[in-house]
């Protein structure tokens, strides 16, 4: 078998999404997912200037040798433009060798741990009353865990709170939207949040927060303290992704378990954290973590540390992603959970899908592949649009993490 075409689909129903998809002389094809949010069209110069011409005439079905010839061949190693474009090969080749050997990918893995992925949806308001609303009608809809933010009080919407907080990024935003922040009045009022979840929904919800990296190592330690009487399932990315040690401190100071991964590229990037058991839950997802190939290794390095899997899920990923995370959730046997903010209809009208939901759990569904599809002719229809992700600001003008 050899590879034949290799096409860079890049759509925007919605959002912007940058899609791989590779042909093959025997019939076969496969696609994934190398979405690089706001920089996508990085992502796809890098894939039709660079890495495409070197695939065609290649088996495709020596999948290892492909992820190391891009990514030790590069010399200029991982960073989010290089992982994402490598991850959109990777994954549509372990689509094209699941379909060769006519099964669902996680069987090719090595079969099932779990019968369905519990995962975790969001909830969210610009008060406390609003933010306890939501939290309800997610439970209603048959959510066993639901990560909760905010708005906090004298500040104008922030991440997750308000009317952006469906899309995070607005297609028609010429410039990155600006938010504004203040880590102490956020301190005081986030225990507020989660006594009133608490009183009004009880215990048998599990609740997860995202601080979005915007603390130091001990405002999340303090905050970490605060929020033990709500036996929350994790806080996520509570300081700078690049503040590993930090975590350190964290840890001394709460037994508030911790989350983070998100923005991280390659095993490199949370061996530390690992190693030294200063995290939970790794998040880590297929497209930012260069693969099915890289994203099964950081898995099983993370079990040898007791450390559990909870892959990235936001909007901004596309189906195909979410599609490869579900075979590995529902292979892996040290899962945690996985994270499922929902897809616009003309996204899931785009990317058919295999995998289903029910009751608060996912499943990838037993399409061979991974059971994702990308419609050509109706991605056409909806040509890239440039969008930014927010930048945020401190009360007095700085620059501080969004």
């Amino acid at each position: 078998m050899k590879i034949t075409e290799v096409k860079i689909i890049v759509c925007s129903p919605g959002r912007n999404f940058v899609t791989v998809k590779i042909f093959t002389d025997e019939g076969l094809t496969g696609v994934g997912d190398a979405t690089l949010n706001g920089r996508e069209l990085a992502v796809a110069s890098y894939l039709q200037d660079h890495l495409a011409p070197l695939l065609i005439g290649r088996d495709p079905r020596r999948i290892e040798d492909i992820w190391q010839y891009f990514y030790k061949g590069a010399y200029w190693r991982r960073g989010p433009v290089t992982m994402a474009a490598i991850a959109g090969i990777d994954t549509a080749l372990w689509d094209i060798k699941a379909k060769a050997a006519n099964m669902p990918l996680y069987q090719l893995l090595g079969g099932a741990s779990r019968e369905k992925v519990l995962c975790y949806t969001h909830a969210q308001g610009r008060d406390i009353a609003e933010a306890v609303e939501a939290v309800g009608k997610r439970k209603e809809q048959g959510y066993k865990a639901i990560r909760v933010q905010v708005g906090i009080p004298g500040l104008p919407d922030v991440y997750g709170t308000g009317a952006k907080s469906v899309t995070n990024n607005a297609l028609d935003d010429a410039v990155p939207h600006e938010e504004t922040w203040s880590t102490s009045k956020y301190l005081r009022y986030v225990p507020e949040l989660f006594k009133a979840v608490r009183e009004a929904h009880g215990w048998d919800i599990e609740l997860l927060h995202d601080t979005h990296h915007r603390l130091t190592p001990i405002e999340a330690a303090r905050l970490g303290k605060d929020l033990e009487f709500a036996r929350l399932f994790w806080l996520e990315d509570a300081v700078a992704a690049e503040h590993q040690e930090g975590f350190r401190l964290i840890r001394k100071h709460t037994t508030t378990p911790l989350a983070v991964g998100e923005v991280f590229n390659t095993i490199w990037d949370a061996r530390l954290l690992m190693e030294e058991q200063l995290i939970d839950y790794i998040r880590m997802t297929t497209v930012h973590a260069g693969g099915v190939t890289a994203l099964r290794r950081i898995m099983d390095f993370a079990s040898v540390y007791n450390v559990r899997t909870a892959c990235h899920g936001a909007m901004d990923m596309s189906p195909i992603c979410l599609g490869a995370n579900l075979h590995l959730d529902l292979w892996v046997p040290n899962f945690g959970i996985q994270e499922y903010s929902g897809y616009l209809p003309q996204i899931l009208e785009v990317f058919p899908s295999a995998w289903s939901l029910s009751d608060g759990y996912l499943h990838p569904g037993e399409a061979v592949g991974h059971g994702v599809d990308i419609d050509e002719r109706l991605a056409e229809k909806y040509p890239y649009q440039r969008a930014y992700l927010p930048v945020n600001r401190l009360e007095d003008g700085t620059l501080w993490h969004w």
